[in-house]
């Protein structure tokens, strides 16, 4: 997930660009992981070795085996990072066009150069726009790892298929990696519950309780 936001942030801001070159090249990206499915993203890096056994990339001194280096989680982490960079890319995109082009420009009069003004006014004030789908796809994220089974990452379904392999207990055993994915999900939904919470001082006033809050204020005596 950190690497599809890095990824993201940056492919947003090349979709930006007012160079035709690198816009192109940011949207081939971001169509070619979307259009495809992320399994077979999954099985394309991990087959890459099959297909290349030894790169030297012109230097026979140098020469690169994809064998040794993209292993099962190799190929996992790279095929999730990559697929998740084309969607973030959007949702950052989404949030960076919903700032209003009068900051940037009064940056610009201000002689704010255009990576200042990308970090210290563009991005803080879209992050009220980006965290909640990326909360979402965070979520989304933790769910779609179980595809890492079918390349024997050792997640948590594919340990649940060892063990109901050798106990014959499968329904079980489906039972307790769905618990635990609920689990991690909702501790996931409350921290971002907590992060919108943050982001959005800048644009309310009177924010709600917080569970916790209500909590408390049910629980405290009223005095009279």
């Amino acid at each position: 997930m950190l690497i599809g936001i890095v990824l993201g942030v940056l492919v947003a801001v090349l979709r930006l660009s007012p160079n035709p070159v690198v816009r192109t090249a940011a949207f081939g990206y971001v169509n070619f992981f979307r259009g495809t499915p992320v399994l077979v993203q999954l099985l394309f890096w991990y087959n890459l070795a099959a297909l290349y056994p030894t790169i030297s990339f012109g230097i026979p001194v140098l020469p690169w085996m994809p064998t040794r280096i993209i292993t099962p989680m190799f190929a996992a982490i790279l095929g999730l990072g990559l697929n998740q960079g084309a969607y973030m890319s959007e949702i950052v995109r989404a949030g960076i066009l919903s700032v209003d082009s009068g900051q940037v420009e009064a940056a610009g009069a201000l002689g704010i150069n255009k990576l200042q003004t990308m970090r210290r006014i563009v991005l803080p004030q879209a992050m009220r726009v980006i965290i909640p789908p990326t909360g979402n796809e965070t979520i989304g994220m933790l769910k779609t790892t179980a595809l890492v089974s079918v390349i024997s990452v050792p997640e948590l379904l594919y340990s649940s298929q060892i063990i109901y392999a050798r106990t014959f207990q499968t329904i079980p055993l489906l039972i307790v990696a769905s618990i635990w994915y609920i689990v991690v999900t909702s501790i996931l939904s409350v921290g971002q519950y907590y992060l919108e919470r943050r982001f959005a001082k800048g644009g309310q006033r009177n924010l709600p309780l917080t569970p916790i809050q209500k909590l408390k204020s049910f629980s405290t005596p009223m005095t009279g």
